[in-house]
């Protein structure tokens, strides 16, 4: 198939996934299970999730054609062997944007449905036709201020941001720093001083991914920042299940 081709500008792929979105729903049961995490239905519309779609990938890409908008170059989409544009849709899921400080759309995840191992993807057509690949991209949830948490996963940044109001950057996985330090820099500038990491609690017993997170600490040590670890009940993987417990509780 050849090599990807090269990325575009944040400000088509940003145009590019927000039309594709808006052409796509959102299914019950992905509904639901979002609900579950503690997300309201107004959190649903303003993170902008929606499900893969079974069929008509073609049919959108041309329709995205039409208004004017670029396929080339935004992860995800590629050529078919007829030369018609269109987009990977391998696995239902959930789509999550994930989002620059500005808002603005950096790429797509893909929540897979029913899978065990390496349940979030990135929406990307690396090794299809004129196909691009995904960047590790971090995820801001909430304005930058002087003091935000940092975790692992977009989805999971959202919906701590939901539940507490508290700014979250997310990096996809504890081992994909790649974009990290860039973004560090600019929310620098922006006044950022102070993180709480806020990892899943099983990095406790996981020494590839404490060999990781010394790297993370490292990095921000480095960098200048303070920082420190959030801990909290082991039965709960993620601080946004340990929240989104306590709050029901509270609730009852």
């Amino acid at each position: 198939m050849g090599p990807s081709i090269p990325i575009t500008d944040i400000e088509t792929r940003n145009a590019t996934y927000t039309a594709l979105l808006s052409k796509l729903t959102l299914a019950q049961d992905h509904r639901a299970n979002l609900l579950d995490r503690g997300l309201k239905d107004i959190d649903i519309e303003k993170y902008g999730y929606k499900s893969t779609p079974a069929f008509g990938m073609e049919r959108i890409a041309n329709k995205l054609q039409a208004e004017g908008l670029y396929l080339s170059g935004v992860p995800g989409f590629y050529r078919t062997d007829r030369d018609t544009w269109t987009f990977v849709s391998e696995c239902r899921g959930i789509l999550i944007p994930v989002r620059d400080m500005q808002g603005k759309i950096q790429g797509l995840q893909i929540r897979r449905d029913n899978v065990k191992k390496r349940k979030f993807r990135w929406f990307s057509s690396t090794d299809r036709k004129d196909g691009c690949r995904a960047e590790s991209w971090t995820h801001l949830a909430g304005p930058v201020r002087n003091k935000i948490l940092l975790t692992e996963g977009p989805m999971k940044a959202d919906v701590i941001h939901a539940l507490t109001g508290v700014t979250v950057l997310a990096v996809p996985g504890v081992n994909a720093l790649a974009q990290l330090e860039k973004t560090l820099e600019q929310m620098w500038e922006k006044g950022l001083r102070e993180i709480k990491t806020a990892f899943d609690m099983d990095m406790r017993t996981n020494p590839h991914v404490q060999e990781a997170y010394q790297k993370l600490l490292e990095l921000l040590k480095t960098m200048g920042f303070r920082y420190g670890t959030y801990l909290w009940d082991e039965n709960y993987k993620g601080l946004d299940n340990y929240l989104w417990a306590i709050i029901k509780n509270d609730n009852e």
